[in-house]
């Protein structure tokens, strides 16, 4: 691992860019390696988990923390909405309006997607 850290950031450093050591952490994915991993003399910091595109990604591959973590920002934005959502002021019509105002409707989704129906699947195995 050491010289693929190495090759990685004298690649970096050809082309004008810098690992910034202070940012830099290391999760170890599925191994029993321990060895310090370094650049330029300074040991990266090891991480149990480490979010990554809103996903949070522990050192077992599991998924629990982020269900946990997407269900708590879920109920946080629920939470936000009560008092609209027990008005007695306000019709169903709005309030379904006030959750839902930017739904794709699913032919926009295929579209977007490069998906077909599923209907369309299941015909084509029939």
């Amino acid at each position: 691992m050491k010289e693929e850290t190495t090759s990685v950031a004298a690649a970096s450093t050809a082309v004008g860019l810098n690992i910034h050591k202070g940012k830099s952490k290391i999760l170890r994915y599925n191994t029993a390696g321990t060895n310090p991993i370094r650049i330029d003399g300074k040991d990266l910091e090891d991480v149990k988990t480490s979010t990554y595109s809103g996903s949070i990604i522990d050192e077992h591959g599991g998924s629990d923390l982020d269900v946990k973590a997407r269900i708590g920002k879920a109920g946080a934005a629920y939470i936000q909405l009560k008092n609209i959502w027990n008005s007695k002021q306000l019709s169903a019509n709005i309030k379904v309006r006030i959750r839902w105002p930017d739904t794709i409707n699913n032919n926009l989704l295929w579209e977007r997607t490069n998906q077909i129906p599923a209907e369309e699947e299941i015909r084509k195995k029939h």
